[in-house]
């Protein structure tokens, strides 16, 4: 018997949904390596398995291209959200979802029954270099210069949403060599656990740029902790307002750090088709 998923991406960024709780996956980590594939799989930035909440009604475990698992994920949580509601596993139009990052209330925008939107809480941002984590001193990291293996410096923000980033500021986000530097600074020993890439080029206070090499899945086309993390980067560097619209490959996500110290994060959510997987998992 297969595996039963659903596509969906939050403004390009694509995950193959799988009801875990009805359908077990013995290992994860494999079936994600082996369903992300972009030529001999389904193809995707990684699969997110839907499961009941210890304390709350669903659980989110996210495993990227490779493999790994990740703490959190900005637009897996929206399609998430999307994904059970359009199911009729819930009727609530707010609920928390479950993180390895923790606990993520989410907001939708409903129309005929459809999910158009979601807001979520992704939690109270962290800057101090040990919670990214970095090594080095304590205190935050502000366009500090990072030295990568072939000899390059760039000068990288950080901060951590659940996960962790890295941001550089740049004359065009978009002409940036992800294939190349992204992994030189993903990898870097400063990161002991690795970390997101961010490149963004600032438009004026309420508008930026931002592409991304994400941990685990390489070059995405969105990311929503990757929007929150550039966005708080440009806001602590006094680049942008507490609220920014943040221009992705595909789209704009809004980004918000409120007056109660969270970061939200607000966008669609899509579906794009449903299979099934061949196996066990």
């Amino acid at each position: 018997m297969g595996i039963p998923f659903t596509k969906l991406h939050g403004l390009g960024n694509d995950y193959l949904f799988i009801d875990a709780a009805r359908h077990p996956v013995a290992d994860p980590a494999a079936l994600s390596r082996a369903m992300s594939h972009r030529h001999l799989g389904a193809g995707s930035d990684g699969i997110i398995l839907v499961l009941p909440g210890d304390a709350h009604p669903f659980r989110m475990r996210i495993f990227n291209a490779d493999g790994s698992e990740a703490e959190t994920c900005g637009n897996g949580i929206r399609c998430f959200a999307k994904y059970v509601y359009e199911r009729g596993m819930t009727r609530d139009t707010g609920f928390t979802i479950e993180t390895l990052a923790g606990p993520n209330r989410v907001t939708l925008t409903v129309e005929n029954g459809k999910v158009l939107s979601v807001r979520s809480n992704m939690g109270r941002p962290r800057f101090e270099r040990a919670e990214i984590p970095m090594t080095g001193p304590a205190g935050e990291v502000r366009e500090e210069p990072l030295t990568v293996d072939d000899g390059r410096v760039f000068r990288v923000t950080c901060a951590n949403i659940g996960n962790p980033h890295a941001v550089v500021f740049v004359d065009d986000a978009k002409a940036v060599n992800l294939a190349d530097v992204g992994p030189r600074i993903e990898n870097h020993p400063a990161f002991p656990k690795r970390t997101n890439v961010e490149f963004v080029n600032v438009l004026d206070r309420d508008n930026m740029v931002m592409r991304i090499w994400e941990r685990g899945s390489g070059i995405t086309m969105a990311s929503g902790s990757g929007s929150c993390g550039s966005a708080l980067a440009a806001m602590i560097t006094d680049r942008v307002n507490r609220r920014v619209n943040v221009h992705l490959v595909y789209g704009v996500l809004g980004i918000e750090w409120a007056g109660d110290g969270c970061v939200y994060q607000e966008g669609p959510a899509t579906e794009a088709y449903s299979g099934e997987w061949p196996g066990d998992g």
